[in-house]
């Protein structure tokens, strides 16, 4: 197995979530700076927009326009090339708490996690309510329907370099979990992917040997998985591993986003998150 360090490329965030690479910069979410950023490594960083609603997920429509999933208010907004952003869809109805990370596939249509409860809402020596929530369709016309149910708190999501499959995140479940999306965007043949035993899996991302990254909000590693579960590599990072996108020029950079610490306010009181940055074996693929 291999093991990786990173490095600090950037300091200051307050909580930096759902990166992603694209056009040469690293995208990223900070919820509690309430904006979207893209930064160039080793370069400039900007704010390119605003959200009240607390930023999470990100993705590109065909067109260039940007999705953007708008936490508390749960909704899901588009940033169109006149910088404003605009309801693309509510999701309200669907998700019982907070929306949270997403991916976008090649025609545009969404697939948004949720927490499924108030996860927060508990004294620090009790176990949150575990509720079962669901896996959020959004087509490009803005319509949503429940893409799957059952889920425990579906959370980084990524999708195959042929389209064909969807591997989500379940944070509670402790494990990777598969679909088969059919050609109207459907999910079928749900299947355990990898159980990560006790490891709890929030952002991932996809690499060209077909497997996953996992970064875990409460180690300070972040590992690549495959298929079955087998841990093939790792990156050491300075605090907590909240998410993970390959990226750069080859492909072979993993960034990562951490935190000491993702209670929301703990992460709010002061600017603490970093983006770290490892050079692995193998690039990038998929989406997003």
């Amino acid at each position: 197995m291999g093991t990786f360090a990173a490095s600090v490329i950037r300091d200051g965030l307050f909580f930096g979530e759902c990166p992603r690479w694209h056009e040469g910069r690293l995208w990223y979410s900070d919820f509690f700076d309430h904006a979207v950023h893209a930064l160039v490594p080793d370069g400039a960083d900007e704010r390119v927009a605003e959200v009240a609603g607390q930023p999470a997920g990100l993705g590109w429509m065909p067109d260039g326009s940007v999705l953007v999933v708008s936490m508390v208010d749960r909704r899901l907004l588009r940033l169109g090339p006149d910088g404003a952003l605009h309801e693309h869809a509510d999701l309200s109805t669907l998700a019982p708490f907070h929306c949270n990370d997403m991916v976008v596939d090649a025609s545009g249509r969404a697939y948004v996690g949720n927490f499924g409860s108030d996860i927060y809402a508990h004294p620090p020596a009790s176990t949150p309510e575990r509720v079962p929530t669901v896996l959020i369709r959004v087509d490009p016309d803005g319509h949503a329907s429940v893409a799957a149910d059952g889920m425990g708190f579906p959370n980084g999501s990524v999708i195959t370099p042929d389209g064909a499959t969807l591997i989500v995140a379940e944070s509670f479940g402790r494990r990777l979990t598969a679909f088969d999306i059919a050609a109207d965007g459907s999910l079928g043949r749900r299947r355990v992917w990898a159980d990560l035993g006790g490891w709890i899996p929030d952002g991932i991302c996809l690499d060209a040997a077909g497997s996953v990254w996992v970064a875990n909000p409460r180690e300070p590693t972040v590992i690549r998985v495959a298929e079955g579960g087998e841990t093939l590599d790792s990156v050491t990072v300075s605090q907590n591993g909240i998410a993970c996108m390959l990226g750069g020029d080859a492909g072979d950079e993993l960034f990562v986003l951490t935190a000491p610490s993702a209670h929301p306010e703990e992460a709010a009181a002061s600017p603490r998150g970093r983006i770290e940055r490892a050079r692995v074996a193998v690039p990038h693929a998929g989406l997003p």
